[in-house]
């Protein structure tokens, strides 16, 4: 396709933007994302659903949406299974609640078709520019944060402690417990993944981030064939060599149609499920406005009023994504934080997104390699991604209190309570009272006085 054509579709001057920027963003996006490919099937695979036609549902999914978001907002932003929901699907509904995984298919299925009512209805884009400028500031930075701390415990940097709750990784006690060539090392790596990436956004190499996590996956590479890294996958630690066992086949797609179209609605009349479909639809109603309103503000894409362009349209992807990918036969599909490392390459259309949809298009293919990027070599960019939103705290006017106060709740709870949806939740209720107490109730209209009721009703009654 020439370029003429892409600037057509895409509208790459409008946006300030190149090809070569757009498909560098797209795959520093892919990249990033990758390890949904491998998590997802894992985690849902608890259920009783087969492994390898959610590796497929899960790609083809992700394809779609993201496809679904360049064309209906030219968003450089991709879509894929949500982590958290994930889990909530797998481990919550199915083991804990007791009920089969066709019949939180139909859950989601169902959350999906009144995410299409409501973006339809704009009460999604009424809410999104109802949240004051000042908040939407601090969701970018405490997203930045968040995505930093995945980062940092994807790599073992940080990990779990009983007495401090997490701790620094501790290298002498890895040594001493025989675990330093399987676990130790990669934490060594992945520090070394962030020195080398930081360095490359400090000198302006272009593709910094895509190339950081190259790099430090070579290094694992080297380190596994010298010895140095030994693969245990018992503890986590996985084999960064490409598997090629299967021969051909490997680069064959599994078959989908255990898990396709496998959607069970006998119960949905009934109270429990309406529960379900409620949980579900809340914390993705909240992450994906998170998701939309911190990488947009980094990509400098919102309006001086804090209103998102073709909002509607972005919201409509993601619901038509959820939708798809529940009649597939996977969990959730939502927009991606780690959309905003693609955006911090210079990606600002929707051609980054087509870029990322393609890829994963090609995963289904290619999956031994896709397969066998490791956790340890994405971190680095999240750690750095976070570094570059957590920038945007120098536009909040921390002399404003009553603006400033609620951007801090807002920001810590993300990080702190490991959730989007309730630093947004912290920092609409803090905005409220804060606002309402100090005489500032010009400032809080009507929608985030009902929002704030309903944040504190969830707390409450769930």
């Amino acid at each position: 396709m020439q370029d003429g054509t892409l600037e057509k579709l895409f509208h790459l001057r409008e946006n300030g933007t190149t090809v070569k920027t757009e498909i560098m963003a797209g795959i520093t996006t892919f990249m990033t994302m990758a390890y949904i490919l491998a998590v997802n099937p894992s985690i849902l695979s608890v259920t009783g659903m087969d492994k390898g036609a959610l590796l497929t549902v899960t790609a083809l999914a992700s394809c779609f949406a993201t496809l679904l978001m360049a064309a209906f907002a030219n968003y450089p932003f991709a879509l894929s299974a949500g982590m958290g929901l994930n889990a909530f699907f797998a481990f919550t509904v199915v083991k804990q609640m007791g009920y089969s995984w066709e019949m939180a298919l139909a859950a989601v299925c169902v959350e999906g078709i009144i995410f299409i009512v409501l973006s339809l209805t704009n009460i999604r884009q009424a809410v999104f520019d109802v949240i004051p400028l000042s908040l939407k500031r601090a969701v970018s930075v405490g997203i930045g944060l968040f995505i930093a701390l995945i980062g940092l415990f994807n790599a073992q940097i940080i990990v779990g402690n009983p007495a401090t709750k997490i701790a620094l990784f501790n290298f002498k006690q890895s040594v001493l417990g025989g675990t330093f060539h399987t676990v130790g090392i990669t934490v060594v790596l992945a520090l070394i993944g962030i020195v080398i990436t930081g360095i490359m956004l400090a000198r302006d190499v272009k593709g910094g981030i895509l190339w950081g996590i190259l790099a430090t996956w070579i290094l694992g590479i080297l380190c596994e064939v010298t010895g140095l890294y030994v693969p245990d996958p018992k503890v986590g630690a996985f084999s960064v060599l490409p598997d090629f066992s299967a021969g051909l086949a490997s680069f064959l797609p599994a078959d989908p149609s255990p898990i396709f179209l496998k959607l069970d609605f006998s119960k949905v009349a009934s109270v429990d499920f309406l529960v379900i479909v409620m949980s579900f639809l809340f914390v993705d109603f909240f992450d994906t406005l998170g998701t939309l309103m911190g990488v947009a503000s980094k990509a400098n894409m919102l309006r001086k009023d804090g209103t998102l362009p073709n909002i509607k349209g972005a919201l409509m992807a993601d619901s038509l994504g959820t939708v798809a990918g529940a009649l597939m036969g996977t969990s959730t599909v939502t927009t991606f934080v780690e959309s905003a490392s693609g955006v911090s390459e210079g990606g600002r259309t929707g051609l980054t997104a087509v870029t990322t949809a393609v890829l994963f298009f090609l995963s289904l293919f290619l999956a031994p390699f896709f397969m066998a990027i490791p956790a340890f070599a994405t971190a680095p960019a999240l750690v750095m991604v976070g570094f570059l939103m957590v920038s945007s705290i120098a536009q909040i006017d921390f002399g404003n209190l009553p603006e400033a106060i609620p951007a801090y709740m807002c920001i810590i709870a993300m990080p702190f309570a490991y959730s989007i949806s309730e630093g947004i939740s912290f920092g609409i209720v803090s905005y409220v009272i804060v606002n309402t107490l100090t005489g500032h109730t010009s400032r809080v209209s009507p929608l985030l006085y009902i929002l704030a009721v309903i944040f504190i009703a969830k707390y409450v009654l769930i």
